[in-house]
């Protein structure tokens, strides 16, 4: 009678990939470039935030970046401005 009344257990297989180089977990999911990204480890608390905010500020990327974003944002703006039909004759002298 007591044999009936126990829950049977979970079957343990031993099992790994057939290509598994014995580094870390196989089954873990990570992208090869997430320990160069400032994005990928988050950072709880206000104070973290801000700090990892301000040390992107210091690592200044593409010299060029900041002049082609500006340049691409000015033609976008003039794009709107010439749809919406706005005069632009109010910036400039009579």
């Amino acid at each position: 009678m007591r044999k009936f009344l126990k829950l049977r257990g979970n079957k343990s297989f031993n099992y790994t990939p057939r290509y598994y180089k014995g580094e870390g977990n196989p089954f873990k999911i990570e992208h090869k470039l997430d320990k160069f990204r400032s994005t990928a480890h988050t950072n709880r608390g206000l104070k973290n935030k801000f700090s990892s905010a301000f040390e992107d500020l210091k690592n200044e990327g593409d010299k060029n970046s900041k002049t082609r974003f500006l340049v691409i944002l000015v033609v976008l703006l003039l794009i709107f401005l010439f749809i919406i039909d706005f005069d632009l004759s109010i910036f400039f002298g009579s």
